[in-house]
C-alpha cells in the first residue's frame, strides 16, 4: 500500500495572522503549553487542534479535531464555530463529561497545583538524578514507588492503573520516556530532552481524558504492551534500534485525539474528517496525521536528514494504519500465510515491519490477555464508552451502531463475542510466531477471563454459542472499528 506522508491541505475561510506564519510546523495549544512558552492554557483550556504552517507555498493546514476551534488573531483570541453535522450539533471533547459542581473546577487547578512538584521530581527521577532538597515526603513517596514501578516496567502484570496514580496522571509521558531511555535510543538518535519531553507531554494532553477508554492511560498501556514484544527472543534478537523506536512511537500515539466515537458515528453525522479521509480509515488517518502534526511541531527530528524524517512519519503511519480493525482479516490471512510457508525472515526490513504492524494489532486489543483484575476494568470502560455513543445515538434518532445498545448488549456478552471472534485467532497466529512463556500466559487469561464472563452472566454466553454468525458478521464487517 502506498503511503502519502503530506498533511491533507484544507482551504481557509480567513486571513492566518503573521505570527502563525512565522512558525514552521503545528501548533498545538493545550494545558501544559505554558511550560513551553505558549499561550496562557487559561485562554485556550478547551481548545482542541492544531494548525501546521507549510512556507513553502504560504498554505496553513487545518487539523481540527471535533468541537470549538480557536484562532489567535493579533488583538486576541476568536472564537469560530465549526459545526460537524447540519444538524446535530455534538461536542465531542465533552460527549463524556460527567456534570461537574462550579467548586470542582478550582479544587482541580489546586491538585495541579500541589503535583508540579511532584512533576518536576518525577522529571529528575527519570533523568536518573539526585533529588534536590526533598521538601515533601509524600511527593518523594509517591516518586520512589512510581520508579519501583517502572523496574518492572517488562511484566505482564503491570499495573497501569496504578502507575497512572502515582503519576498524578502522567503515565503515558513517564513510561515512554522511561523506555526510550532504556533501550538507549535517546543517545543513539541524539534527541533534544526538552524537545522529547515537550513532544511526549503534548501527545498526552490530545488524548480526551474524559474518555472511559481511548485516553492515555490506554495508550500507556499499549505501549507497555509493546514493550513486552518488543523483548520477546525473536523479536530482540532481531528488531533494529530504528525498529523499536518506530514501534514505541506508535504505540503511543496510535490513538491520538481521539474522539471516543467511531468511524460509523463520523460518517452518519457527515464529519468533514470522514469526507477527508473518504469514509476509510478516518480515524486511524487522523491519529497519524496528528502524531505527524506534533513530531513537526516540537521539531523532534529536525536534526536527521530530511529523507530520514519523512521515512520516520510514512512508517509510523503504516503502524498507525494498521490498527484499523476492519483490515483484521487482511492482516490476519497474511499473518496466517507467512507462518505456514515458514518465510517470515527478519532480515528483511519489510518482514520486520509487518511483524511490528502485527505486534501494534496485538498490543492494542491484548486487554482481555491480562490478568482479570485489569482485564474487567478495561472491558468496563469501553463498554461504558460503546453505550454513551449509543444514548447519543437514541438521542438524536440516529441507527443505533453495533454494540452501542445497552438495552440490546450487556458487558460479558460484548467481550465474549470479541474475544471468540477477534482476540482468539490474533493471538493463536501470535503464539505460533512466538511461542514463549509469555504467549501462553497471554493465551491462559483469555480462557480465564472469558470463562469469568460467561460465569457472571451464563446468558450472555449461551447467546453467543446460539448466534455465532451474527456475531461473526458483527465483529469482522467493516462497520466495527471501535476498539482500535
Amino acid at each position: 500500500m502506498e503511503l502519502c506522508y503530506q498533511l491533507p491541505v484544507l482551504p481557509l475561510d480567513r486571513p492566518v495572522p503573521k505570527h502563525v506564519l512565522s512558525r514552521r510546523g503545528a501548533i498545538s495549544f493545550s494545558s501544559s503549553s505554558s511550560l513551553f512558552g505558549a499561550p496562557d492554557p487559561r485562554q485556550l483550556s478547551q481548545r482542541r487542534g492544531a494548525i501546521s504552517y507549510d512556507s513553502s507555498d504560504q498554505t496553513a493546514l487545518y487539523i481540527r479535531m471535533l468541537g470549538d476551534v480557536r484562532v489567535r488573531s493579533q488583538v486576541g483570541f476568536e472564537p469560530e464555530r465549526r459545526g460537524s453535522h447540519p444538524y446535530l450539533g455534538v461536542d465531542f471533547r465533552t460527549l463524556h463529561s460527567r456534570a461537574e459542581s462550579a467548586g470542582s473546577i478550582p479544587a482541580r487547578r489546586i491538585r495541579r497545583l500541589f503535583s508540579f512538584q511532584r512533576h518536576l521530581l518525577s522529571s529528575r527521577l527519570l533523568r536518573g538524578a539526585p533529588h534536590l532538597n526533598p521538601l515533601h515526603i509524600l511527593d518523594e513517596d509517591y516518586c520512589g514507588q512510581a520508579k519501583c514501578m517502572l523496574e518492572k516496567v517488562g511484566s505482564w502484570n503491570f499495573d497501569i492503573f496504578l502507575f497512572d496514580r502515582l503519576t498524578n496522571g502522567n503515565s503515558l509521558v513517564f513510561l515512554t520516556f522511561n523506555l526510550l531511555n532504556q533501550y538507549g535510543l535517546i543517545e543513539l538518535f541524539q534527541l533534544d530532552m526538552v524537545k522529547l519531553r515537550r513532544f511526549l507531554v503534548l501527545v498526552q494532553e490530545d488524548y480526551h481524558n474524559q474518555n472511559p477508554y481511548h485516553n492515555a492511560v490506554h495508550a500507556a498501556d499499549v505501549t507497555q504492551a509493546m514493550h513486552c514484544y518488543l523483548r520477546e527472543p525473536k523479536l530482540a534478537q532481531s528488531l533494529t534500534s530504528f525498529d523499536i523506536l518506530l514501534g514505541l512511537l506508535a504505540a503511543a500515539t496510535h490513538d491520538l485525539d481521539h474522539p471516543g466515537v467511531n468511524q460509523p458515528f463520523l460518517i452518519k453525522t457527515n464529519h468533514y474528517l470522514a469526507a477527508l479521509y473518504r469514509n476509510t480509515s478516518v480515524l486511524e488517518n487522523h491519529h497519524w496525521r496528528s502524531a505527524v502534526g506534533l513530531l513537526r511541531e516540537t521539531e523532534l527530528f529536525s536534526h536527521l536528514p530530511v529523507e530520514d524524517s519523512l521515512s520516520i512519519e510514512r512508517q509510523l503511519g503504516s503502524l498507525i494504519l494498521a490498527t484499523d480493525i476492519s483490515r483484521q482479516n487482511e492482516y490476519l490471512s497474511r499473518f496466517r500465510t507467512h507462518l505456514d510457508e515458514n518465510d517470515l525472515c527478519l532480515g528483511h526490513a519489510s518482514h520486520r515491519h509487518f511483524v511490528l504492524q502485527m505486534a501494534l494489532k496485538c498490543a492494542d486489543i491484548c486487554n482481555p490477555c491480562r490478568p482479570w483484575e485489569l482485564s474487567k476494568q478495561w472491558s468496563e470502560k469501553v463498554t461504558e464508552e460503546f453505550f454513551h455513543q449509543g444514548d447519543i445515538e437514541k438521542k438524536h434518532k440516529l441507527e443505533i451502531s453495533p454494540l452501542c445498545d445497552s438495552e440490546a448488549n450487556t458487558i460479558a456478552s460484548v467481550q465474549i463475542g470479541f474475544m471468540t471472534y477477534v482476540v482468539e485467532p490474533l493471538f493463536a497466529e501470535w503464539a505460533r510466531f512466538s511461542d514463549t512463556r509469555l504467549s501462553q500466559t497471554m493465551l491462559g487469561h483469555l480462557g480465564l477471563n472469558k470463562a469469568s464472563w460467561s460465569a457472571l452472566e451464563p446468558e450472555a454466553s449461551g447467546n453467543a454459542i446460539q448466534m455465532p454468525f451474527v456475531l461473526h458478521c458483527i465483529f469482522l464487517s467493516p462497520v466495527f472499528q471501535t476498539m482500535c
